[in-house]
């Protein structure tokens, strides 16, 4: 396995298969429906992927928001991250991912209500916050809203390990400045533990999250390539596209890497 592993998010069947095909280190997955709130089923493959040297990562389901005011998205958030959290340790994943959310009241109420979740949950795996496109009051669109959510979950932290999972993609949606953001990202945090390597298919500041073809979107490709290296972290692709389409991607992450 390379220093910095490099695979790509794929379809939840027959995921190690895929990985293969690609020549992948890593693969992340979803475990359920990531528009809904349903449980992840057992998987029957478990104990492979569990002793499998590929590193698998899951993306929690996109409907998540711990942030939210209202009681049942806040409390159907907390309880479909848990059982997130719960599957991925039973297949012996890396590490689970899940959005930053929003606060659609005050977005200094999202910081505390990121702080008793991460209370409440209990995790047999690591849990990697991911910067977020857009949305009003969004607790890690921003850097500087970035630096005080971790600042309020270092206040208190969990007993499992937090980590952040740095999107590309939604760096540039947010309209920050890509040629120093992993270097700003990391005087944040201190470490990136995953990258999600996305061009986009929109202009900068935009707020939209539409993935395209590395070196084929709106992000300078040279700036592309050194967010990846200067990230020194895991790297996984979500790409739309062919198998071939994400070798080409895969290729363009380890010739940055170097």
């Amino acid at each position: 396995m390379t220093v910095q592993p490099v695979g790509a998010h794929v379809a939840p069947d027959q995921p190690l298969k895929i990985a293969e095909s690609l020549g992948a280190d890593c693969v992340q997955i979803f475990l359920s429906d990531p528009q809904s709130f349903k449980k992840p089923p057992p998987r029957p493959d478990a104990d492979e992927l569990r002793d499998s040297e590929v590193a698998v990562y899951i993306h929690a389901p996109y409907l998540i928001n711990v942030c939210s005011p209202k009681n049942n998205i806040r409390f159907g958030s907390r309880k479909i991250l848990q059982e997130t959290c719960d599957a991925a340790a039973a297949v012996g994943a890396a590490a689970v991912i899940v959005h930053g959310g929003h606060a659609d009241d005050d977005v200094n109420e999202g910081f505390g209500r990121w702080v008793r979740s991460l209370e409440m949950l209990k995790s047999e795996v690591p849990l990697f916050i991911e910067n977020t496109p857009g949305g009003k009051n969004a607790v890690a669109t921003r850097f500087d809203d970035l630096a005080r959510l971790w600042e309020a979950i270092n206040k208190k932290p969990p007993p499992y390990p937090i980590g952040v999972c740095f999107d590309t993609c939604h760096a540039h949606a947010a309209g920050e400045e890509l040629s120093d953001a992993v270097e700003r990202v990391l005087a944040i945090t201190g470490k990136i533990d995953l990258v999600h390597a996305n061009d986009s298919k929109d202009e900068a500041g935009k707020g939209r999250d539409r993935h395209t073809t590395l070196g084929a979107g709106n992000i300078d490709p040279d700036v592309l390539r050194h967010m990846i290296a200067a990230a020194k972290a895991p790297v996984v692709c979500e790409t739309p596209g062919s198998i071939e389409d994400l070798i080409e991607d895969l290729a363009f992450v380890r010739a940055a890497i170097g």
